[in-house]
């Protein structure tokens, strides 16, 4: 059984359809894909749980654009860097922060969601929002730094545990 048809069939013990997303790239595709996945499996019935670590905590930046978040210097060059989902690079062809443009163009003119408007799904579709402690600490961020959606921080085991019964993808 593939991928597709593995995510389709899986339910937890408790008959519920689960899907949970890891997002570890900040990448303006690689983001655009895991909420797409994240909305389309919410709007028909599964429970979707989505995990951020490292360079995916700057999809649920609560500050948009380039600012020195973060604790300790090098944690702010860092935050610096993550300037949020107005900045997401194109994982190929960024031509220096002209792809994610031309992407958004396409995506409009072909009547295609955008980033921004699948963040707005995924908070409107209730989709349960999760921040990796780690990365966190590492970055030097905390809970305040993100989208008041971000319902917890959470380590890897607990992630797992609440995965559990479900599909689990990285993205």
């Amino acid at each position: 059984m593939g991928i597709i048809e593995n995510a389709i069939h899986c339910q937890s013990t408790t008959g519920v359809r689960k899907l949970s997303l890891i997002a570890f790239s900040g990448d303006f595709d690689r983001l655009t894909a895991a909420f797409t996945l994240a909305t389309g499996a919410a709007a028909v019935g599964y429970e979707v749980n989505m995990f951020f670590t490292f360079w995916g905590l700057d999809a649920i930046k609560r500050k948009q654009g380039r600012s020195f978040t973060g604790r300790g210097f090098l944690s702010r060059v860092f935050g610096f860097m993550m300037g949020g989902l107005g900045t997401a690079p194109a994982s190929r062809f960024n031509f220096m922060g002209l792809g994610p443009k031309i992407f958004r163009y396409m995506m409009r003119r072909n009547n295609v969601a955008t980033l921004e408007e699948l963040l707005d799904a995924v908070k409107a579709l209730g989709i349960h929002l999760y921040a990796c402690e780690m990365a966190m600490h590492i970055l030097g961020l905390e809970k305040g730094d993100f989208i008041h959606e971000v319902e917890d921080v959470l380590g890897v085991a607990t992630f797992l545990k609440l995965s559990q019964g479900g599909q689990t993808l990285f993205v």
